[in-house]
């Protein structure tokens, strides 16, 4: 199947409407009192004493928890969090009765017979088919894709990476790798680096070059951003500068560093894609001039990795190129989505081909809308090396980051998938990025009519909002993320503190009419809070 085809729509609905007396077809402009819609269960509700306890305990507990979980359910904006899930919880909970494992390699069975991984194959042969990847795993095909669903989000795919290209670019007596990613990058990757040894950019600048940064001044501690119209970063797009990337990876490569670089589709707060395109057209003479390219020999490994980490964007990413493609869709979206995937291929001087993107990662929980953590990571055969044990054991290679995975989440994510048609993948992009506009337009609206400072701001083709902090409350009733940026460096009382709203599946304009409404009546938002 082409994957700019869209294949003829499933007979299944796209989701199973709650009931109508569901909480979750009532009005959410209805109002609630904040402190109840804070209120999260306390750890009494749940204590387990020694005896146990009666059927009416047990269930007036589990009842306080769904109550508090539905109220939050209906007015969660700010994380890439979907709520779409009844169809699933419908026709999935019969295998609540199956202890589920996907123990090890997912190309093989292995010893552990109630798996899925029939089921979790048939999820990478479709995000394989959208990434570009390749024919299915094949250990003496190269080219073909190897991958596996992840029981933690994107952050155990972005180590799995990490550490997989450590192992790739480490070789006896040669410089060390060198790690890169931008400001705007997820905190997992400054984590993963601690966990696995991994050394950055700016701590090997700091450690054996001080004083050299070729940017000037310190060497800083991520890739700089693109910067906006006030010349810093906090008010830019939140993609990588590229500029910038391109003079920090010459400076390593001509000592000879192997390197890894991250790239960001769909970044944490502003929602940005980086031009995976763009940059690696940039890189691709650094890598030849120092070396990087694969040598001809025994060991034809290349010396850098390319990383995607799409936690959020790589699952609607492909549909957004389609719609741009292709003018069935009947939609094109308002910003260009460069090439991002495994079919990215560009020419080298010597006439031939390179493919730069070596490993993307993606969450499960996040545009497609499992309910809990999980995920897909992908690689190229040609990048794997050996698993580091065949234990007897479990009957099939530990290949994958844990031992145990989750069995489930390979039948949720395939559940989601076989109901949509890649013509409903558009619409849903479509809808989320047009409420995304909406919300902004909304935002710069109230601010005439109130007369009060939202600075509302979007990244182009972004599905998130951001502006400005409101009170505690409103923040702890619609579940809001925030974060502090420094508009004057150096100076504390040029921080703001932002919010954003993330507009996923879930959301509708209803929702955010609701949200809208609060922040009117906000005192903080107002100024009438009493604070200088």
């Amino acid at each position: 199947m082409s994957p700019t085809t869209a294949p003829a729509p499933v007979p299944a609905p796209a989701s199973v409407p709650a009931p109508a007396n569901s909480p979750d077809n009532a009005a959410p402009a209805a109002p609630v009192a904040l402190a109840d819609l804070d209120a999260e269960p306390e750890r009494g509700d749940f204590a387990i004493p020694a005896e146990g306890l009666t059927d009416g305990e047990r269930l007036r507990a589990l009842d306080r928890m769904d109550g508090y979980l539905t109220r939050k359910r209906r007015h969660l904006v700010g994380y890439q969090a979907t709520q779409e899930l009844a169809g699933s919880a419908l026709d999935l909970a019969r295998f609540m009765l199956s202890n589920i494992n996907n123990l090890g390699d997912p190309f093989q069975s292995g010893g552990y017979k109630p798996n899925t991984k029939v089921v979790e194959r048939a999820v990478l042969d479709y995000y394989a088919r959208l990434w570009h990847a390749g024919p299915s795993y094949d250990p003496a095909d190269p080219e073909s894709y190897w991958g596996y669903m992840l029981s933690m989000g994107s952050t155990e795919g972005n180590m799995y990476a990490l550490w997989n290209a450590r192992d790739y670019l480490t070789r006896p007596g040669a410089p060390r790798p060198v790690a890169f990613y931008s400001e705007d990058t997820h905190y997992s990757f400054a984590k993963a680096v601690r966990v696995l040894g991994v050394d950055t950019f700016a701590a090997v600048g700091a450690a054996d070059y001080p004083g050299e940064c070729p940017l000037g001044g310190d060497w800083p501690a991520e890739v700089p951003s693109t910067p906006g119209p006030s010349g810093l970063s906090w008010d830019g797009s939140g993609a990588v500068d590229i500029d910038a990337l391109a003079v920090l990876v010459e400076f390593f490569a001509a000592k000879g560093h192997p390197v890894f670089v991250n790239f960001n589709l769909g970044s944490t707060f502003k929602g940005a894609h980086d031009d995976v395109r763009g940059a690696c057209e940039r890189l691709l003479p650094v890598f030849e001039r120092h070396g990087l390219l694969p040598r001809a020999g025994d060991d034809a490994r290349r010396g850098f990795w390319i990383h995607v980490d799409g936690a959020l964007g790589a699952g609607y990413a492909p549909f957004l190129r389609m719609a741009a493609a292709d003018p069935a869709f009947g939609w094109t979206p308002e910003a260009d989505l460069p090439e991002f995937d495994f079919g990215l291929t560009l020419p080298t001087r010597e006439g031939g081909q390179v493919d730069p993107v070596a490993s993307i990662a993606m969450s499960g929980h996040k545009w497609a809308g499992v309910p809990w953590p999980c995920g897909v990571f992908m690689t190229k055969t040609k990048y794997q090396l050996e698993p580091p044990t065949q234990p007897e054991y479990i009957g099939a290679p530990d290949s994958t980051f844990a031992g145990s995975r989750n069995g489930f989440s390979p039948l949720v994510l395939w559940d989601h998938l076989s109901r949509l048609s890649y013509r409903d993948q558009v619409d849903r992009i479509r809808r989320s990025q047009e409420l995304a506009a909406y919300l902004e337009r909304r935002l710069r609206e109230l601010e005439d009519e109130t007369g009060a400072e939202l600075w509302p701001a979007r990244t182009p083709g972004a599905i998130t909002v951001r502006f400005r902090k409101p009170g505690a409350a409103l923040v702890a009733k619609w579940s809001l993320s925030s974060e502090n940026v420094s508009t004057t460096p150096g100076d504390p009382a040029g921080l703001r503190g932002y919010v954003h709203v993330f507009l996923m599946p879930s959301v509708d304009r209803a929702k955010l009419d609701a949200l809208l409404a609060d922040l009117a009546r906000d005192p903080v938002i107002l100024g009438t809070d009493g604070r200088a």
